[in-house]
């Protein structure tokens, strides 16, 4: 029996390598540094699986259902961009002019949990259309799921580490450096929601 009935190592490779690129493992640090930075360890910590999971169960339940939810809902791809856009473009305000860091604590740990961390940051409408592709090229070989599977469970613990060891970054800039990072960080997600918000007219325009 060819390997690819066990594992298809080629569709693990690249849903791997699109994954990590859409969904910037990296590029999360500035943003959740610029949300949780001032918190004790324990908290970042927390703040880091909770979003990871959420963004796995985003992804996870998109590469279940994802067809079938689009499908029923009426929604399509553009539709998701243009959420996502302004989602965030209103994280991003927050961070570019300080409002956020005048909310009770606790709402804020839920908000770097759900918003904009796990979604729409990490389990964003990209990750989510990727998601749905590559199922769609699974075409129903086991081998081909068991490498999706694998995929996404190995990109969300590369972005578990990222943002689980942020820390060592904190100790080097300091209470000054986690503001600049703010709204720097504000600054790239106003910019990563314009985009969203762009491709989301094209698809629309593209569509009609």
């Amino acid at each position: 029996m060819p390997i690819q009935d066990y594992f298809d190592l080629k569709l693990f490779m690249e849903a791997s390598i699109t994954l990590v690129v859409i969904m910037d493992p990296p590029g999360t640090v500035p943003v959740f540094l610029s949300l949780v930075g001032r918190k004790p360890f324990a908290a970042r910590a927390r703040a880091a699986r909770q979003a990871v999971l959420v963004s796995f169960l985003v992804v996870s339940l998109f590469a279940v259902a994802g067809q079938a939810i689009l499908a029923y809902l009426g929604i399509g791809i553009p539709a998701l961009q243009g959420a996502g856009g302004l989602l965030l473009l209103l994280i991003a305000l927050e961070l570019l002019t300080g409002r956020s860091s005048a909310e009770p604590e606790a709402a804020e740990d839920v908000n770097v949990a759900l918003v904009p961390l796990g979604t729409p940051l990490l389990a964003g409408p990209g990750a989510i259309a990727a998601t749905i592709v590559f199922v769609r090229q699974a075409e129903g070989h086991t081998g081909a799921y068991i490498a999706l599977g694998l995929a996404i469970v190995t990109v969300h613990l590369v972005l578990f580490l990222c943002m689980r060891y942020s820390g060592v970054i904190i100790r080097l800039i300091k209470e000054g450096g986690i503001t600049l990072l703010a709204k720097i960080a504000g600054l790239l997600l106003a910019a990563i929601a314009v985009e969203l918000v762009a491709d989301s007219v094209r698809g629309f325009v593209a569509g009609s």
